[in-house]
């Protein structure tokens, strides 16, 4: 065979090896894929167990809700969402980033009717305000994602009055006391850091000895920034409770989430943790989510989550 000849059966060869290699990949895409579409319908309780409240009191069920990120006609989530009533939490938390599409108001106030029943409190996140847009997700690789110059509004108005109506409060850049169980909630909370619209309020008044009933400072925020993660250990928080990460929502088993669209390590995106500030330590639950944009509706290793935080009496 000549010279020639040679090269060109190596050339064949590669460009067979080429063909393959791309088929795998792409075989091996479609497969994440299809597993990740899956994996965002499992949804899940994360059960913690904290304990912060005064010696003697009885135990509180806290459920946390967070980046439901709703969608109309997601039936399996509004199902799951409506028996959550059943785990009959003391006080339910809403951390934010509750909308997807512009008419997803009314089904998720429906789907969250048995819990708008009871206790609860709430805070925005920027998918409250902002419809989701279509990005490459290669993109929170660079650093936390950036609201486009015009984006399209969602009608957070609408939503607030809905859950407001119902009782739950909002802490959108305020504070209010709210007794449970004998004991007094501060509660503390802020817009979404993640739009740098958050500003502090302080805790409600009469924490210093004129309401004798235990006290439990909360913050309550959706994207757990440091800085808002410092302030409020700082100001003596007992407890901060979060969302925005997703968990990571593309995760690799045994290692974790590759990002967390904040400045917040990827190993704190999910879970409960101490968070340590200029000598305090306050333990921060971020919420791993129980949606996600609608133009990237997957879930890998990371299941969607609902979080029942019981908070027990000290020793």
């Amino acid at each position: 065979m000549t010279a020639n000849g040679h090269l060109a059966g190596r050339v064949r060869d590669f460009g067979r090896g080429l063909a393959v290699t791309t088929a795998a990949g792409a075989t091996l895409g479609a497969a994440a894929a299809a597993y990740g579409w899956w994996e965002k319908d499992q949804f899940t309780v994360r059960e913690e167990t904290l304990a912060i409240l005064p010696p003697g009191s009885a135990p509180m069920r806290v459920l946390h809700l967070s980046d439901i990120h709703f969608v109309p006609g997601q039936d399996k989530k509004a199902a799951w969402l409506h028996s959550l009533a059943e785990l009959k939490p003391d006080l339910v938390v809403n951390t934010g980033d509750n909308l997807s599409h512009p008419k997803a108001v009314d089904p998720l106030l429906e789907a969250l009717r048995p819990l708008l029943g009871l206790p609860g409190v709430f805070v925005p996140g920027s998918n409250d305000y902002y419809a989701p847009t279509l990005k490459n997700p290669l993109s929170y690789f660079l650093g936390p994602s950036r609201l486009r110059k015009e984006p399209i509004k969602l009608d957070w108005p609408r939503l607030r009055s809905g859950f407001g109506m119902s009782g739950w409060i909002d802490l959108t850049n305020r504070h209010q006391s709210v007794p449970l169980n004998g004991i007094r909630l501060d509660f503390s909370g802020v817009d979404d850091p993640h739009l740098k619209r958050e500003r502090y309020a302080g805790w409600p008044r009469g924490t210093a000895g004129q309401d004798k009933r235990p006290h439990l400072r909360v913050a309550v925020i959706h994207a757990p920034y440091q800085r808002v993660l410092d302030h409020f250990t700082e100001a003596a928080a007992d407890l901060i409770l979060a969302g925005h990460t997703h968990g990571g929502q593309v995760c690799v088993p045994g290692y974790g989430a590759l990002v967390a669209n904040c400045d917040l390590p990827t190993w704190r995106a999910r879970g409960l943790n101490d968070w340590e500030s200029n000598g305090r330590t306050t333990p921060v639950n971020v919420s791993g989510g129980i949606g996600t944009s609608r133009y990237a509706p997957v879930r890998i290793a990371c299941r969607p989550e609902a979080v029942l935080l019981t908070l027990s009496p000290q020793a």
